[in-house]
């Protein structure tokens, strides 16, 4: 488990971006948290690791972006409007939970959290009670020094 305290959006993007990096491909990455925890912002951050130049947003209303990265693809998923995990089976979304060409990054994983497998890494971002700005992170599922 990994534990880390981020003090900003830029040390938030850059912590992503470092993750990037080490997870190889075929790779699973649920991201929970409420409202406001960073979890677009770590994923710009992986992006931005996997050197791609496209803007990464939220994908709410689109539910999956997908994008062209180095050394792999990255599928980024929002679960914020799926009501029930078969809401998910039936867009599709089971096809990105074993990716055989890229990472995949669940934003609201929480929500379909039944469906994930057991070597799912899961990254908990939570915002700080003192500090707005601050996010602490725990990591579970991988045993790396970042």
């Amino acid at each position: 488990m990994i534990q880390t305290k981020l003090n900003s959006v830029e040390e938030t993007q850059a912590f992503g971006a470092k993750l990037a990096q080490i997870i190889p491909s075929g790779s699973v990455l649920a991201l929970m948290g409420n409202l406001g925890a960073g979890k677009t912002t770590f994923s710009q951050g992986f992006a931005k690791g996997l050197l791609i130049e496209e803007h990464v947003g939220s994908p709410t209303f689109k539910l999956v972006g997908e994008y062209e990265g180095t050394p792999h693809k990255l599928y980024h998923i929002d679960c914020y409007r799926i009501e029930k995990p078969i809401d998910f089976i039936a867009i599709g979304g089971d096809d990105y939970l074993h990716p055989y060409d890229g990472v995949t990054l669940i934003e609201w994983a929480e929500k379909i959290e039944t469906l994930l497998s057991s070597d799912t890494i899961k990254v908990h971002l939570e915002r700080n009670s003192e500090n707005a700005n601050i996010r602490n992170v725990k990591i579970d599922g991988i045993e790396i020094k970042i």
